[in-house]
């Protein structure tokens, strides 16, 4: 499964590590530094200026304009499409 995840980047729903919250990027020291660490491997991709959240995969980190909980109920698409009952004949 797919997940639109804004700035036409759409990414497998299966290659997700963490959505999350921009405010928790420009806070850590950490994660800003191993965020200028991937930019120099270009490994970064979507407009920082306007990021609410970021997705981060095993290779590669994507900020994304919106927010973490629309990111995770697009996410939550396929779980709630592997519950239902299949009534196929």
């Amino acid at each position: 499964m797919f997940i639109h995840i804004g700035n036409d980047n759409v990414i497998r729903s299966q290659e997700v590590i963490a959505i999350i919250d921009y405010d928790l990027y420009t806070n850590a020291s950490g994660m800003y530094q191993m965020i200028q660490e991937w930019k120099q491997q270009k490994k970064v991709s979507g407009p920082e200026k306007k990021a609410k959240s970021m997705m981060i995969t095993e290779n590669h980190i994507f900020f994304s304009s919106l927010s973490v909980a629309t990111l995770r109920k697009r996410s939550g698409i396929l779980t709630t499409i592997s519950n239902l009952e299949d009534y196929y004949e």
